[in-house]
């Protein structure tokens, strides 16, 4: 396992990756950009750094040894919501759709420069745990929708019996750009240009397939109206009123 630096107040990023020399190009990358970075090789390797702490996101290549990185993000999510951007050279539909369904919070395909890599880091983090914290002044923000509530600050969503649901990064900015438009037509261009996240291209079913997830948390109960319709031919809309607290 690669020895990290230490440069805390940027972020720390586990990079998951086989080939040393990707390995030590992606590190070097990373922390000149002011993060501090531990890479190791393996699955095995991986499930031994966590347990330590401290981790803000983890870099995971989909071709590894032992484990793939789609299975080890399946194990993953089953037991921690740290972000995790998918590494992948073959950078196929399938693969970023099966990632996101996953529960991956962003997908980047090999060869990749290193402005887009920094920039997806930087996105996923501001959008996550690195998010700024609010003025103890600042009043609470909380949006209420057809029974549900999401707190801007916390970031956590409550279902109408009272139960807390997890969302990955992707899909909570998803959740925010029908939140700040209920009511309106949402086709796969505008929801990829008023999203944060980069959930894909209009040519593929990257955001379709985020869509489908999100549905399948705010599914009513039997006979229930949906939260979020299809609208044939056209996109997606948030059924509901949307109220601020």
């Amino acid at each position: 396992m690669d020895s990290a630096g230490s440069l805390p107040d940027a972020g720390h990023v586990l990079l998951v990756e086989d080939d040393d020399g990707m390995r030590l190009l992606v590190t070097r990358c990373l922390r000149e950009s002011g993060y501090r970075v531990t890479g190791c090789r393996s699955g095995a390797e991986m499930w031994l750094l966590l347990p330590e702490g401290g981790v803000d996101l983890i870099l995971l290549d989909v071709m590894l040894p032992g484990a793939s990185g789609l299975d080890l993000l399946r194990a993953l999510r089953s037991r921690s919501r740290v972000p995790v951007i998918m590494v992948s050279a073959r950078g196929e539909e399938a693969d970023r759709v099966l990632g996101l369904e996953l529960g991956a919070d962003d997908y980047i395909a090999k060869p990749f420069g290193r402005p887009e890599l920094v920039a997806r880091v930087r996105a996923v983090l501001r959008r996550s745990v690195l998010a700024p914290a609010p003025s103890a002044t600042r009043a609470s923000e909380i949006l209420t929708f057809a029974g549900w509530r999401l707190d801007l600050r916390s970031r956590a969503l409550v279902d109408p019996e009272g139960a807390g649901v997890d969302l990955s990064g992707a899909e909570y900015d998803l959740l925010l750009v029908f939140l700040d438009h209920p009511g309106r037509v949402l086709g796969r261009e505008q929801i990829l240009e008023l999203s944060r996240a980069r959930l894909g291209s209009p040519s593929d079913r990257s955001v379709d397939t985020l869509v489908s997830r999100l549905r399948r948390k705010l599914d009513p109960p039997e006979g229930g109206v949906p939260v979020i319709k299809t609208v044939r031919g056209s996109g997606y809309m948030l059924a509901a009123q949307v109220a601020r607290a």
